[in-house]
């Protein structure tokens, strides 16, 4: 069925994520002919977008009302959360976009309305500092998190990011 949306990995250029009719979302590595993830979301896609904070968590948004939020780094199966935002069968959510600074999403519908959601504590957590210890920012830390979770998937021998 129709893909409604493709967008790259604001961290690894090598990562797109595309959402389809079809019901399912699929995380791609251009360099490879079949997706890395695909996740069924049990209704049509309308859009997917990644997350300006991490390059593992991205959210969707569903015909029948949802929206999904994803981190591949902590549940590579499953969405960490599944939020109905309006009435399902009634309205459709068609788009999807996280806030670029503060813990926001927005997500438009078939009727011409924007809902602004804020992200709970426990969808954006960030590693904590150890005592006398730094922890690791940038998008070195990013780019190696989602290598990490490639290299599990990608079969022996295959190139990685450098």
């Amino acid at each position: 069925m129709a893909v409604d949306t493709v967008r790259w990995n604001h961290f690894h250029p090598k990562v797109f994520i595309s959402c389809s009719s079809d019901w399912t979302v699929k995380i791609w590595d251009h360099t490879i002919k079949t997706p890395m993830f695909t996740f069924d979301l049990n209704s049509a896609v309308g859009d997917v977008a990644w997350s300006p904070y991490s390059s593992t968590v991205f959210a969707a948004v569903t015909t029948d009302g949802k929206v999904h939020v994803f981190d591949l780094s902590i549940n590579k199966y499953e969405a960490l959360c599944q939020q109905p935002v309006v009435a399902k069968k009634k309205t459709k959510l068609t788009h999807i976009e996280f806030n670029p600074v503060y813990p926001i999403i927005i997500v438009g519908d078939d009727r011409g309305y924007v809902t602004s959601l804020k992200l709970s504590p426990n969808l954006r957590k960030k590693p904590k500092e150890k005592k006398g210890q730094e922890v690791p920012k940038g998008p070195e830390v990013e780019i190696a998190k989602m290598e990490k979770l490639l290299s599990l998937l990608r079969e022996p021998g295959s190139s990685s990011y450098s």
